[in-house]
């Protein structure tokens, strides 16, 4: 709410009666500890976490929060910095950035708020539970204050829209940390538990792929073990779609090992790991020109997978999926080509993006499992090596995705 709305809705409520002039930094100055023994007090009822916490905890920053604010309420301030602040936008004195609304990987100094924020998060507060705290503490605050003055008056009005602006601005800031550090320990935790999974679905791999492998195997024998290993390379794919994402969202982006190769043979060896594990699909390969360039040839590898495995989803059945490879003079060109269901034009936008999923084209496990991670690490592999990656979508063409690698 801006700033001249919450005066007009002010000025509705209060009475104006003199009283002794107390300001309300004063005030709060005074009294700091009557204010922080009520914080604690709610913080205890709050929910089980609170109830866990011993005094210390409880309290966490907020006296320096309450120092802050009657440091905030002395100091001059323009119309502009109070617009900003009730919206949660205050910059940051020493370094000009936008403390409340910051994005992830900004360098910010770590105010009393964000402190406060990250430890509601360790603690196991809920970020309601913690919204209910700053709520809890505007209120005690201006009512105790209140009781002091006897009623507020006109002259008291600017220090109480200076109050809530200063406690918007701290929640404001308090919830981004509390939200980032929360994001951050779900990654981490994919990324672990994604790390532990590689083991036990290796051992499923390398034992099921020997037990194919001997021949000894027959009729229904051989058809579940071969569907074991076709579904544990699956988990294990997925495993490592996970990893690829948490190592982008930690802002390592995708690891890449340049070497000179040949992109046909990258191109043909995901073809034939597709073709094993849809054996049902139509996979079509076209070179022209000279493929060679210094790339990563596992993860280029793993890029064309992705690519044909999003074409095999959402392609008709036994349909030809057509991969081309162009040599040009500074680039090679991939292409891979399908018909199918046109993507719609609202689907176009971000399409790139985590945890896209489009409906699929036929529902066969191999859709229903997806995690809709493929084309975002297709993207992230492209990108890594300096290249670009475009979809053209249209009932009469059908849909293509254009990979352009500089060599």
């Amino acid at each position: 709410m801006h700033a001249s709305h919450n005066r007009e809705l002010l000025l509705s409520v209060v009475s104006y009666p003199s009283g002794p002039p107390v300001q309300l930094a004063d005030f709060i100055e005074t009294n700091s500890e009557s204010i922080l023994a009520e914080w604690v007090k709610f913080a205890e009822t709050s929910g089980p976490a609170g109830r866990r916490m011993d005094l210390e905890g409880l309290r966490d920053h907020a006296a320096e929060m309450l120092r802050n604010i009657v440091t905030d309420l002395r100091a001059a301030q323009t119309e502009t910095e109070r617009e900003d602040k009730s919206r949660g936008d205050a910059k940051d004195n020493a370094n000009g950035n936008a403390k409340g609304n910051a994005k992830p990987g900004d360098e910010i100094t770590s105010t009393a708020a964000m402190l406060h924020g990250a430890g509601r998060a360790a603690s196991g507060f809920t970020v309601a539970e913690m919204v209910s705290e700053y709520r809890a503490l505007r209120a005690s605050v201006i009512r105790l204050w209140a009781q002091a003055r006897g009623s507020l008056a006109s002259r008291d009005l600017e220090d109480l829209m200076r109050f809530n602006e200063a406690i918007d601005q701290a929640l404001a800031e308090s919830i981004t940390r509390y939200s980032r550090d929360v994001d951050r320990w779900k990654e981490m935790f994919v990324a672990i538990l994604g790390h532990d999974l590689r083991v036990p679905i290796g051992a499923v791999i390398t034992a099921s792929q020997f037990m194919v492998d001997t021949g000894e195997l027959k009729g229904q024998q051989l058809t579940l073990t071969t569907r074991i290993v076709r579904s544990a390379r699956r988990m294990n794919q997925m495993v490592g779609d996970l990893l690829d994402f948490t190592r982008t969202r930690f802002g390592f982006g995708i690891p890449i090992v340049r070497g000179e190769m040949d992109l046909a043979n990258e191109a043909s060896s995901a073809i034939e790991e597709m073709a094993t594990a849809h054996p049902e699909s139509v996979l079509e390969l076209t070179t022209s020109g000279d493929l060679r360039g210094d790339w990563d040839g596992p993860r280029l590898c793993q890029a064309v997978a992705n690519l044909l495995e999003n074409a095999v989803q959402h392609g008709p059945p036994k349909a030809p999926i057509e991969v081309t490879l162009r040599g040009e003079a500074k680039e090679v060109v991939l292409r891979v080509h399908n018909q199918g269901p046109t993507i719609p034009a609202s689907d176009l936008t971000g399409l790139f993006s985590p945890f896209k999923r489009l409906r699929p084209g036929k529902t066969d496990a191999g859709s229903l499992s997806s995690l809709g991670l493929g084309l975002y690490i297709a993207e992230q592999i492209v990108t890594a090596h300096g290249g670009t990656i475009e979809v053209n979508s249209s009932n009469e063409a059908g849909t293509a995705f254009t990979v352009r690698l500089p060599r």
